[in-house]
């Protein structure tokens, strides 16, 4: 897949995952579950997630617990890819 045709399907992804104020645990498997029928998965860290800590910081962690490569953070979502 060229570069523009996978921004192309990054960009046009909708949310299916959101981490709230109970952090990434409760969301783990679940994005394991969705990486498991799609090629990519965006998630939205919503305010009471980031705490004092950033949607980097926090993507990266759901990255690591799930073995997904993180693809990209622009705002408080991140695009994970398996």
């Amino acid at each position: 897949m060229d570069d523009g045709t996978r921004r192309q399907r990054i960009h046009d992804l909708d949310v299916t995952v959101r981490v709230g104020k109970n952090g990434v645990d409760p969301v783990v498997d679940e994005l394991d579950d969705q990486l498991g029928d799609s090629q990519f998965v965006k998630a939205k860290f919503l305010r009471a997630a980031r705490g004092g800590t950033t949607t980097e910081e926090l993507a990266e962690e759901l990255a690591d617990r799930t073995g997904a490569d993180l693809v990209r953070t622009r705002g408080h979502t991140a695009v994970f890819e398996r």
